[in-house]
């Protein structure tokens, strides 16, 4: 099986060389792009379903002396599934979308290469391999950012971009170097040892700080919505609907397979940090107005989601509690094939959006159900299953997250069994929050009336960039309702890490009972019936007993006698109770008030100022610091050939000290 990946790999390879030929090669860039990425998801969900027996290779090119190493193991073919199902219709819709880039060199050669960047992430088997194709990966994403270079917000966002991503792979670096210890082994098999105390705390900060900085986990977040909203749509969802998902691949393979036995303290950092980053980024959200910046914000909120399962999982295993370590790693798991769905449908939901009105601020949009009904109705399946509502996919992983949460009394530590129940509370609100955030999205996007006349005059989008949509939303409503039809993939992950746990207790492909038949169950299946036939219940009494009379009356205007779009709820007015309420604590929000007085015709004015706390208090510090020893490392570069001479011999003097002291 690990054969056939070489196949699509080679393809990308082509794609991205044919896409040197600028607009005329769209059409074979995405298309063999698409067909790449569905035979790795076929092959991933064909060796997850018939073997779980890891499959090895060893390329002869690379470092001397080490090679290539590859590997497939339930983890790696998992998370090859994502990516190549998203990465299909995301490249469908791109044949279309593709038409609408300004400058499509500029995305062509690099859209394959990220594609092969984040698959050959997944099948690497050493460090050397690992780092490349992850630096590759940011490379040609970097690239995909400044697609629209010649805005000044999208340079500011790649660089930021750029800058994280520096950070987060040198972390790794030093990570993979404690690994191999002192024989310098890179090979992943080698690093299963047991390692010093000391060694696997650092190991576990540094792979935080690696693939945490790369999957958006707050506070090294600061990156992801400025990039994610500045490229091309169909960039942000694979961005967001992929690539975060391959960082948190990397941070599973570190913390649970090669940095030894897990400390009951790895699980409660991570699980705080992980109801910080879903309580953060859906608050966010919720006070963003642009469209793209909004959806990318609620990638933070998911990656939070996700990482609070896996928090209780390394907890769950440390404390030796089998069965409920599967439950948190099913939840997870889940949540990571659920959010790659949903949120590409919703990029690419909001790439129509932008193609036919030209604008992603959602103050100058409305109405669009009207123009767009097709949009619409995908948007709206979307913007539900991110809600975490019945019967769609997004509420079956939150409710299992919810059911490791509530399983949480059964663990030893202390501190965890007061930490889980926050937790918890913070994941409830940040469901809560997220409904509310997409009912002012869906609700200010597409309904009322036209806000500009470029919202007035929008038309439909093209049926190539429709059917892949229309693709998501089935999938999130067939996860939803029969959702083992992905668990029974996560299964295998699940057997290879925790191989004395039991699965998820009494489940069938009709009923989830994750912690047996006398707590709590789900059947999405039963849920849509229920809901289908109340509805259609309800639809017969109030035919039967509504007059068929006519009855004339004035239309209610909701207390707004005016008809003009001036009078509608905007996104803005919409989170202000909300900015309200958790402003001055999470944004430093400022509103000034210029009310005129009685006679004065001016108009009344609201300013409202809101601030990154987390910015104020980390990367700007960090920045000016640069600044300032840039400043003073700059009189280097302006010296005499005799003080260059003395700083060598200075420097090797200090060395040679150095290597003494050690030995």
């Amino acid at each position: 099986m690990l054969r056939l990946l070489a196949f699509p790999l080679a393809a990308y390879g082509a794609a991205a060389l044919l896409g040197l030929g600028g607009r005329r090669a769209l059409v074979p860039v995405y298309l063999v792009s698409a067909l790449a990425a569905a035979i790795t998801a076929a092959a991933a969900a064909w060796f997850l379903a018939s073997s779980t027996a890891p499959e090895t290779a060893t390329l002869p090119f690379g470092p001397p002396q080490i090679g290539v190493h590859l590997r497939l193991d339930a983890l790696s073919a998992y998370f090859l599934f994502v990516v190549g199902s998203a990465g299909t219709l995301i490249s469908v819709y791109a044949l279309a979308y593709g038409r609408h880039d300004a400058e499509p060199g500029r995305v062509l050669p690099f859209y394959p290469a990220f594609i092969a960047g984040m698959t050959l992430v997944l099948v690497a088997d050493d460090a050397f391999s690992f780092l490349a194709s992850w630096e590759g990966m940011s490379l040609a994403s970097w690239l995909l950012v400044l697609a629209t270079h010649r805005e000044a917000e999208t340079r500011d966002a790649a660089f930021l971009y750029l800058v994280m991503a520096s950070t987060g792979v040198g972390a790794l670096l030093l990570c993979f170097g404690l690994l191999a210890g002192a024989g310098g082994d890179y090979r992943f098999a080698a690093m299963g040892q047991t390692l010093a105390p000391w060694k696997s705390t650092l190991v576990f900060f540094l792979a935080l700080l690696g693939a945490g900085s790369k999957a958006g986990v707050v506070p090294l977040h600061v990156w992801l919505p400025p990039a994610h909203a500045a490229a091309p749509s169909h960039v942000s969802a694979l961005m967001s609907g992929v690539m975060t998902k391959v960082a948190l691949y990397g941070l599973i393979r570190l913390l649970f397979f090669l940095a030894g036995p897990p400390q009951w303290w790895w699980g409660a950092i991570v699980l705080v940090l992980g109801g910080v980053t879903a309580l953060l980024g859906v608050l966010y959200a919720v006070m963003q107005h642009d469209l793209k910046r909004l959806l990318a914000y609620h990638t933070v909120e998911n990656i939070g989601i996700i990482v609070i399962g896996l928090g209780l999982a390394l907890a769950f295993r440390a404390s030796r509690l089998p069965g409920l370590d599967t439950l948190a790693l099913a939840g997870a798991l889940l949540h990571v094939f659920n959010h790659a769905m949903f949120k590409s449908l919703l990029f690419l939901g909001s790439g129509s959006v932008l193609v036919a009105t030209h604008e992603r601020d959602m103050e100058h949009l409305g109405g669009l159900i009207h123009r767009m009904p097709v949009t619409a109705a995908v948007f709206l399946i979307g913007s539900v299953a991110i809600s975490a509502l019945p019967p769609f996919n997004g509420f079956v992983s939150e409710w299992l997250t919810f059911q490791a949460i509530v399983s949480g009394s059964a663990l030893p530590q202390w501190l965890l069994k007061f930490a889980v129940p926050v937790v918890g509370a913070m994941l409830a609100l940040a469901a809560a929050l997220a409904a509310v955030c997409f009912v002012k999205v869906f609700g200010v996007v597409f309904l009322g009336r036209p806000r500009r006349p470029a919202a007035a005059a929008a038309e439909e989008v093209a049926p190539l960039m429709l059917a892949p949509m229309a693709g998501f939303a089935a999938i999130c409503a067939v996860v939803g309702v029969l959702p083992q039809t992905v668990l029974g993939l996560v299964r295998p992950v699940a057997a290879t890490l925790f191989p004395d746990s039991t699965w998820l207790a009494l489940s069938n492909w009709l009923w989830l009972a994750p912690r047996g038949a006398d707590h709590s169950s789900y059947s999405g299946l039963v849920v849509l019936v229920a809901v289908t036939l109340l509805a259609g219940f309800l639809v017969v009494v109030i035919h039967g007993f509504a007059s068929s009379r006519a009855r004339r009356s004035p239309a209610w205007d909701c207390g707004f006698p005016d008809p003009r779009p001036e009078t509608q709820y905007t996104a803005s007015s919409f989170a202000q109770p909300i900015r309200r309420i958790f402003g001055t604590a999470a944004f430093a929000a400022r509103e000034r008030v210029d009310m005129p007085l009685p006679g004065d015709m001016r108009p009344a004015r609201l300013e409202v100022t809101l601030r990154d706390p987390i910015w104020d208090a980390i990367y700007a510090p960090a920045a000016r610091l640069v600044g300032w020893l840039a400043d003073r490392l700059n009189l280097l570069q302006f010296q005499t050939i005799r003080r260059y001479l003395s700083l060598m011999f200075a420097a090797l003097v200090l060395l040679l000290l150095v290597v003494a002291v050690s030995q």
